[in-house]
C-alpha cells in the first residue's frame, strides 16, 4: 500500500490550557486534494503550522512524506510547497524579483531560478508582468504570484491555507481552475477552506472540523448522501417557531438558522401544500450541500 503523502495520528495541542487540536487522525493519499472545512477557530491554520513543523504537537503523530514531523520537518519541507493565507510579498519589488528572492531560500540558483520563470508566469497568467511592481498587482494577481512562488522547488505537496479568501468571485475561479490543473499533474493537495463550494468542487475528500475536533470525514458526495440525504426547502419570512411547529410533522428534520427555516424532507411539495395558506413567505428549494451537513452536525451553520 502507498504511503500517504501526509498521516496525523491522534494528534493533540493546547495553548493557555485551551485545546486548539483534539485527538486528530486522518491521512492524505498522494494525488488527492484533501480538504479541513471548517470555520474560523476550528484549528485549520495550527494543524497547518504542525505538519510544517513549525509548531510541535503535544500529543500524537505526524508523518509527512516519510518523515517523521518536527523531528524531520526540514527535510519535508523540502518537498513542500505553501500558499498562505497572507500575501506575505515584497510590494516594493517586483514579481521577478520576489521569485528570485524566494527561490534562494531552497538554495536554488539564479539561473535555475530564471530558467523556471517563463513557465511559471505562464502557470499564473502573469506573463509580461515580470517586471512589474508586485504593490501595483490586483488581488487576484497576487494570489497567483503567491501559487507560482510555492511552485519553484517543484513540490509534491502543496498546502494552501484559505487560498481564496477576499478574492472576487472571477479570481476565484482562476485559483480553482490553476489547483484543478495541479491535481492533473499528479500534486498533492491540502487545502483549508471555509467556502463550501471551494471544497465540494475541489476536494477528492474532506474531514470537517469544529473546535479542533473531527465531526466527519468522506467524500463531498458521500457526507451529503449520510447527513442529508433529500433535497431542502428555505422558508423566509414567517416566524420561524411558527413555522417550525406547523411543518415537522411533515419533514425528516428542521433547522432553524437566524430568520429562516430549513425544511428537509424527500416530498417538498406537502410542504409547499402545507404553506399554500401563508403569505409574505419566501421559498427557495434546492439540492442538499456541504453547509447543510456542517448544520446537522453542529446546529449552525459555518461562521467565518
Amino acid at each position: 500500500m502507498p504511503t500517504p503523502a501526509i498521516q496525523l495520528a491522534d494528534v493533540r495541542k493546547a495553548y493557555h490550557d485551551r485545546e486548539i487540536v483534539g485527538g486528530l487522525t486522518f491521512s492524505v493519499a498522494k494525488g488527492e486534494c484533501f480538504g479541513l472545512l471548517g470555520p474560523n477557530g476550528a484549528g485549520k491554520s495550527t494543524i497547518v503550522r504542525m505538519i510544517l513543523g513549525l509548531v510541535p504537537p503535544d500529543a500524537g503523530r505526524i508523518n509527512v512524506l516519510g518523515e517523521q514531523v518536527p523531528a524531520r520537518a526540514r527535510l519535508a519541507r523540502a518537498g513542500i510547497g505553501v500558499v498562505p493565507q497572507v500575501d506575505n510579498l515584497e510590494n516594493a519589488f517586483t514579481v521577478r524579483e520576489n521569485l528570485l528572492i524566494f527561490g534562494r531560500y531552497f538554495g536554488l540558483t539564479t539561473r535555475e531560478i530564471e530558467a523556471a520563470l517563463p513557465s511559471l508566469l505562464e502557470f499564473a497568467r502573469l506573463e509580461g508582468r515580470a517586471g512589474s511592481r508586485v504593490g501595483d498587482l490586483s488581488g487576484g494577481m497576487k494570489r497567483r504570484l503567491v501559487l507560482a512562488r510555492a511552485l519553484l522547488n517543484d513540490p509534491q505537496l502543496l498546502i494552501m491555507d484559505e487560498p481564496t479568501t477576499s478574492l472576487d468571485p472571477h479570481s476565484r475561479h482562476l485559483i480553482w481552475e490553476r489547483m484543478r490543473l495541479l491535481l492533473t499533474q499528479g500534486k498533492t493537495i491540502l487545502l483549508t477552506t471555509h467556502f463550501m463550494e471551494e471544497a465540494e468542487r475541489l476536494c477528492n475528500r474532506l474531514c470537517v472540523l469544529e473546535a479542533g475536533r473531527k465531526l466527519a470525514e468522506d467524500t463531498p458526495r458521500a457526507l451529503i448522501a449520510s447527513h442529508i440525504g433529500c433535497d431542502v426547502l428555505e422558508i423566509y419570512g414567517g416566524d420561524p417557531v411558527e413555522l417550525s411547529i406547523m411543518l415537522k410533522p411533515h419533514t425528516q428534520r428542521i433547522e432553524v438558522r437566524g430568520e429562516t427555516v430549513f425544511c428537509y424532507a424527500p416530498d417538498l411539495a406537502k410542504i409547499r401544500l402545507r404553506l399554500g395558506g401563508c403569505t409574505g413567505l419566501r421559498l427557495l428549494e434546492r439540492p442538499p450541500n456541504l453547509e447543510d451537513v456542517f448544520l446537522r452536525l453542529t446546529g449552525r451553520g459555518i461562521e467565518i
